[in-house]
């Protein structure tokens, strides 16, 4: 039977953004809101999150070039787009099968809590906050905007592209830490408490590596298997190139 996944898959979450950034002095000073000018979609990488994808980049560079990823697909989003770019410029376009922005793989979509903290989601929308507590992060969908399952949707779209398109091929997703989960939720067989559990044990880290790759002994037709998630590549020192460094554990968050 012709098999019908990728022979690898890797996904990665984008470098660090000037709305991580922003976010991340939001909740430490205890504000309600997110000091960010910019629309979600036009957010862009961090100098840091330069660094982490250039990092990154010089790791998938540094494979053999029969391994590196030949179809690379990416939010259409900036910070996305931009890390990808570069990972493009590392493995050089020439060498690609498909290289393409997919609106599926965008962030997921907060609606009217787009930009608050969470004091601020607790301060301006009370009754929300309760909602959510009760019914849980997987299945609530804030006015206008997305749950988990609504994000998972869009991904099983993906995958058929991906098995009717890219079977056999090496492909390089980057994208959104929801959209790392969310994956993982589907390709590893999941169930809410599972990926639930994953996502409270830690975020992604920005450039986080998680790879899989096909076994055809695995399941009843072959399948993708985990080889290794939230993998962080060295960054890289002025002068000092990126050594492949291929059993290296998972890194904290950057």
């Amino acid at each position: 039977m012709e098999q019908k996944w990728p022979q690898q898959l890797w996904l990665v979450r984008h470098g660090q953004s000037a709305g991580n950034v922003a976010r991340d002095e939001a909740e430490a000073g205890k504000k309600l809101l997110i000091d960010l000018a910019d629309r979600d979609v036009d957010v862009p990488l961090s100098e840091l999150g330069q660094r982490q994808a250039q990092a990154m980049s010089g790791w998938f560079r540094a494979l053999p070039a029969d391994a590196q990823p030949n179809v690379v697909l990416f939010s259409p989003y900036v910070r996305a787009r931009a890390t990808a770019k570069v990972v493009l410029d590392h493995l050089g376009r020439d060498n690609l099968l498909g290289m393409a922005a997919d609106e599926r793989l965008r962030e997921k979509e907060f609606g009217i809590l787009d930009r608050l903290t969470p004091l601020g989601i607790h301060d301006k929308y009370p009754e929300l906050a309760e909602q959510r507590a009760h019914v849980g992060k997987f299945y609530f969908r804030p006015p206008g905007g997305e749950s988990w399952c609504d994000v998972i949707l869009r991904l099983r779209s993906v995958i058929d592209t991906m098995t009717r398109e890219y079977h056999g091929e090496r492909v390089l997703i980057v994208a959104h830490q929801v959209i790392v989960n969310c994956f993982r939720y589907l390709l590893e067989r999941l169930d809410e408490d599972a990926i639930l559990a994953i996502d409270r044990a830690g975020d992604v880290p920005n450039c986080g590596i998680t790879e899989y790759r096909f076994d055809p002994s695995a399941g009843k037709h072959g399948k993708l298997v985990l080889v290794q998630a939230n993998f962080v590549a060295p960054l890289e020192q002025t002068g000092t190139p990126v050594t492949h460094q291929k059993d290296q554990p998972a890194a904290p968050k950057s």
